[in-house]
């Protein structure tokens, strides 16, 4: 019988008026007039609201809303309007209250911000993403009040926090929503610390073990990195001081997330990897740009004069602050402490005392110096604009939101690239745009009708990829129309955007001929075209919208008898899929009941347990990465292929997780009868005479594994082999990787995907 925990309603009461004082204090500050009233009627009403609900850890519900506004307020920087739609945030979501309450009594404002932050209720079709659906709701308020993403970025803050109540699958479905879309935005924004710790907590609950053995590792070297970072500053302190400036210098060390991205792409342990951390020399210089620039670049030549700098590596955000609002100056030298023979780089970043808080707390934070610098409020105000003239460009088409997600994310952590016009006007594109690409940024009429490019008074082609620095001119004929080759090379979200939609202009045509082609086939085969048909002729012939398949049909690029073809291959898949529903996905025992119609129990009785009351049916291995028994998996449910399962590291995952949370279901491994499985393995190290014999007699004779290939490449005495083998699970493969590492001349041995 589970254990009932006895609740002491008086000593949460007092822990509720605690926390919301807490929250007053910080507030207190920039409070005028009325807020404080305001603020306290706010929080009445949302206690009142959510009086009854708890949280999956079992707490007062009301903890999470005054949490998410103590974010706002002390993380963020934001005001009283903010508090107040943090306090209220589900209360139209989770509760009876309306959208018309809120607005009565708070005023439009606030209603606008919360209508923003409520999830659209209601059925989606199979196929669509209620979670693009939802992130396209947001972004429509965000073009009119950029406070509804920072509110919606402190409640996931919180949500990630206290993701340790939630079940397993919920955990990587958030995780996975985290990592794929929130911390790109919050590093768009500006909100560096809210940024790295998104991904950290996403790292947290994704790849547990190395999170915490990085972590322990920080620790154990934190003594050593500390006596290293008082060593290299102590004589840029000594300089700075003597000449008088007001300064703070300290080390940080990279997050745990940004440590373990690069372990993982430059294949090398945590031992290996020097720059841990940066120097950040903040000068406590007026509020006038021309001085701070000045401190920081006299601070630049101060380091110096002690370092040698790698030149290639110089970064200044000073001339050209990021379109983020991000300015500094980073330079990396090479340094060795006294009493060691090896020197290593390490970075150092310098900014002013203005530019460290704007570089932490992003928009918010560059608001509070607005009048005294608009240079930082460009880049932000334009992808304002940019995100405005995306959300009209795809506002009347239902399939569009998972590909506009894709467009916008696509340029959340893009690089940039500086460029002018003939008048010397400054425009910042993301790195990678062509002629195109600059055109549609000046207008996307002079995109549309573009042919060619002038760039530094040299003639191009509007596929020109455009370099930091260039002078751009762009030539026009009234004759000219988009063509859809010209997506093939275009990189920014508006002229994607602006192409799509002009095309679309153009084929309606061709979209109207091809709904007719298809219905009268339909009808002679005697399919009801329903939208899930649709969306499985959609997948079948690999079209990423309805009206992408509908263009091919009118343009003649697939013929219509390929339909019938369709109906032969997939007609019993779909007699069982156009039964399933977004509800009856959510209920798992009928969800698994209608896919066990489908598949029939398994032969082999173990392999796969799946569903929410892990029923063994059909399934097949995902080889995008090739999960193997022991692994972390899920279930993913495909349009036309039934259930395929993935590893939870997955690097589909995250996207999948993210926009068809509502397609995921729950997998585990059940104790296995001995079934053979593909993996990879990468091994390196010293080349030497009988290495693979030594390699290849430890798999086949002592584990008796089965090798499928194997490629061997040496280089200079540096040896490299690709082998792929068939083990039974996770354990299998361990004890195959210990005894590899053993082998005399073998460095590093590791699995791929």
């Amino acid at each position: 019988m589970p254990i009932e925990v006895e609740i002491d309603l008086d000593l949460e009461r007092l822990e509720i008026l605690k926390r919301y004082r807490r929250l007053l204090r910080a507030a207190k500050p920039f409070l005028k007039d009325n807020d404080a009233k305001l603020i306290k009627k706010a929080f009445n009403l949302s206690v009142e609201a959510h009086k009854d609900m708890r949280r999956k850890s079992g707490e007062p519900y009301i903890y999470h809303p005054i949490a998410v506004a103590q974010i706002c307020v002390e993380e963020i920087g934001l005001g009283t309007t903010s508090i107040i739609c943090a306090l209220l945030h589900d209360v139209v979501e989770d509760t009876d209250y309306t959208l018309q309450d809120i607005e009565r009594q708070f005023g439009k404002k606030v209603a606008q911000i919360i209508d923003g932050l409520t999830k659209i209720s209601g059925q989606f079709e199979f196929g669509t993403s209620q979670q693009a659906e939802n992130f396209r709701k947001m972004l429509l308020t965000l073009s009119d009040d950029i406070r509804v993403i920072m509110i919606k970025l402190a409640d996931r803050l919180h949500n990630m926090r206290t993701l340790d109540s939630m079940a397993r699958d919920k955990q990587l479905k958030i995780a996975s929503e985290t990592i794929f879309i929130y911390a790109p935005l919050a590093h768009r924004l500006g909100l560096h610390s809210i940024k790295t710790e998104l991904e950290d907590l996403y790292l947290k609950y994704t790849e547990p073990e190395g999170f915490e053995e990085i972590r322990s590792k920080l620790r154990a070297t934190r003594a050593s990195r500390d006596r290293f970072i008082a060593k290299f500053i102590e004589p840029i302190e000594d300089d700075l001081r003597e000449q008088g400036y007001d300064f703070v210098i300290k080390g940080r060390p990279k997050s745990i997330y940004s440590i373990w991205n690069k372990m993982r792409k430059q294949k090398k342990p945590f031992e290996e990897i020097y720059d841990l951390f940066a120097v950040r020399v903040i000068m406590n210089s007026k509020d006038d740009p021309k001085e701070e620039k000045s401190d920081c670049w006299h601070a630049y030549s101060i380091v110096t004069d002690h370092y040698t700098p790698n030149i290639d590596r110089l970064k200044d955000w000073l001339a050209t602050p990021r379109a983020n609002g991000y300015e500094s100056l980073h330079i990396t030298v090479m340094y060795r402490p006294e009493g060691t023979d090896k020197a290593q780089w390490v970075e150092v970043q310098i900014r002013s005392k203005r530019m460290d808080e704007i570089a932490e707390k992003g928009v918010a934070a560059h608001w509070k110096y607005k009048g005294n610098d608009t240079k930082t409020s460009q880049g932000i105000d334009q992808w304002i604009n940019q995100v405005r003239e995306m959300l009209e460009a795809t506002k009347d088409s239902k399939a569009a939101a998972l590909e506009f997600l894709d467009d916008f994310r696509s340029n959340l952590f893009a690089e940039e690239v500086f460029v002018f016009t003939p008048k010397g006007e400054l425009r910042v594109l993301q790195r990678g745009a062509t002629a195109l690409d600059f055109a549609f940024d000046i207008h996307s009429e002079v995109g549309a009708r573009c042919i060619a490019a002038k760039v530094n008074n040299s003639l191009v082609p509007i596929s020109q990829s455009l370099n930091n620095g260039d002078q751009v001119e762009i030539i026009t004929a009234k004759r000219q129309k988009p063509s859809e080759d010209w997506l093939k090379f275009v990189v920014t979200s508006k002229a994607k955007a602006r192409i799509k939609e002009l095309i679309k202009e153009e084929n309606k045509q061709y979209l109207t001929d091809g709904r007719s082609i298809i219905e009268r086939k339909c009808k002679i085969l005697h399919l009801e075209v329903t939208n899930e048909l649709i969306n499985q002729l959609r997948a079948y012939f690999n079209c990423k919208t309805p009206n992408d398949l509908y263009y091919r049909f009118g343009k003649g690029y697939i013929n219509a008898d390929e339909i019938k073809k369709f109906k032969h291959e997939k007609e019993a898949k779909l007699n069982v899929l156009a039964k399933i529903n977004t509800d009856t996905m959510q209920d798992g025992k009928q969800f698994t009941k209608e896919l066990k119609k489908m598949h029939g129990e398994r032969a082999d009785a173990d392999a796969l347990l799946i569903g929410e009351d892990m029923d063994k049916i059909d399934y097949i291995l995902a080889k995008c990465c090739n999960p193997i028994p022991g692994d972390d998996v899920f279930g993913f449910v495909t349009v036309n292929e039934g259930i395929k399962i993935h590893r939870t590291t997955c690097p589909n995952a995250p996207e999948l997780l993210s926009n068809h949370g509502n397609r995921v279901i729950k997998a585990k491994w059940t104790s296995q009868q001995k079934l053979a499985f593909l993996a990879g393995l990468r091994i390196e190290g010293t080349d030497r005479v009988g290495l693979v014999n030594d390699l290849t007699r430890i798999i086949s004779n002592e584990l008796h594994i089965n090798i499928r290939s194997i490629a061997v490449e040496t280089d200079e005495g540096i040896f490299e082999a690709i082998i792929k083998l068939y083990v039974y699970d996770t354990r299998h493969l361990e004890q195959l990787l210990q005894k590899l590492e053993k082998v005399e001349g073998v460095f590093k041995v590791a699995r791929f995907d």
